[in-house]
């Protein structure tokens, strides 16, 4: 078989790590990166220190809104899916990527196989959720991280096209987990690229939703409460940030954050096996915490990942001071005999699913 496999942002390589070292022992896969994600700590870092074959194809398509971004993209997967003529798509998450690829291939009726199909959050204001729901419906061959998702599918009347795989995330996390160095480890920078040493103790906290950095507002009560701990903050800062970031530490004196530029999947992953605690808007961070054992506070108002969300492992919070404060003080149990992610052999179920769709079709 023939597939080509669509990337654009840091999810979406975590899931392909995960994937394609074993998908291209079985099968021929074309990797093309939409450039959704393009700064180097972003992207090109993800593809080095995780072993990712080099895109084939790389649109260089970022910026703009979200209808222009993704009818861009439209258009250039379109060329590339004509010119490879490819047996199947292989889609990951719920990015502008994803849905652009998904509308493309499906008009050149090439069957799309979704990997992470059925997470719902009911929540129809979230970009993502649109992009979810209109890609697992033009999708022939839907993978699943969790039960509830194949829940959510069923519900939809896509059960027959459904499979549970458990989360290639999972399987990233315990593969590349287990093989970390002191570099990674060690591997951050302030803004002006001078290294950072992460002090004995700290809190780790990633925040980039629209809703959380677009304003002041909600971006400086979040920080307040991260520099009211009992211990500093590090926060990799998204690039589209970094200003805005940078000048309300200042003005508040908030000392007790340190803030970098973003960090490769290695050195996220160490991060979060040796923070305190970890609060984030990021629905792939809130599941590495999980994994890791951390307690986790999600600023968000909507549950994406609803098996996390037990014992207080992981908590909404609203963008307030005290409210972070509440949740994140709350006490939190972990056991190590749930594990509704999967038992970290996604990869080859996803691989094996693709394959026997193809014999099927043949």
């Amino acid at each position: 078989m023939k597939i080509i496999t669509i990337v654009g942002a840091r999810p979406q390589f975590i899931k392909a790590a995960a994937v394609s070292r074993l998908l291209r022992d079985k099968a021929q896969e074309i990797l093309v990166h939409t450039g959704q994600h393009y700064d180097y700590n972003m992207s090109e870092i993800f593809f080095q220190e995780m072993g990712i074959p080099s895109p084939d194809y790389n649109l260089g398509i970022s910026g703009g809104s979200h209808a222009q971004m993704t009818g861009k993209m439209i258009i250039a997967i379109e060329e590339v899916l004509l010119k490879e003529n490819p047996d199947m798509l292989l889609l990951y998450g719920d990015t502008n990527s994803t849905l652009a690829a998904a509308l493309a291939s499906v008009k050149l009726h090439i069957p799309v196989c979704h990997v992470e199909a059925g997470n719902r959050t009911k929540c129809m204001t979230n970009p993502e959720e649109i992009n979810r729901i209109c890609t697992d419906h033009v999708s022939e061959l839907l993978l699943a991280c969790t039960q509830s998702a194949m829940e959510f599918l069923n519900n939809e009347g896509l059960a027959k096209r459904s499979q549970l795989v458990g989360d290639p995330m999972y399987d990233a996390f315990v593969y590349y987990g287990a093989r970390l160095t002191t570099a990674d480890k060690n591997n951050i920078s302030d803004f002006k690229n001078s290294p950072v040493t992460a002090p004995a103790e700290y809190y780790y906290l990633t925040c980039h939703r629209e809703e959380n950095t677009a304003t002041d507002q909600p971006l400086t009560e979040i920080l307040r409460e991260m520099n009211s701990l009992n211990a500093p903050t590090i926060y990799p800062v998204h690039p589209r940030n970094k200003e805005r970031a940078a000048r309300i530490c200042k003005v508040n004196s908030f000392n007790n954050i340190i803030l970098t530029q973003p960090v490769g999947y290695l050195t996220s992953i160490s991060l979060v096996l040796n923070a305190k605690k970890i609060v984030t808007d990021s629905g792939g961070l809130q599941r590495e915490a999980f994994f890791a054992n951390k307690q986790c506070v999600t600023v968000l108002d909507f549950v994406v990942w609803p098996e996390t969300m037990v014992n207080n492992c992981n908590q909404l919070a609203k963008p307030l001071a005290e409210d972070i404060l509440q949740t994140l003080t709350a006490a939190a149990v972990f056991n190590e005999q749930y594990r509704p992610f999967g038992d970290g052999h996604a990869g080859d179920k996803i691989v094996q699913a693709i394959l026997s769709f193809g014999g099927k079709q043949a």
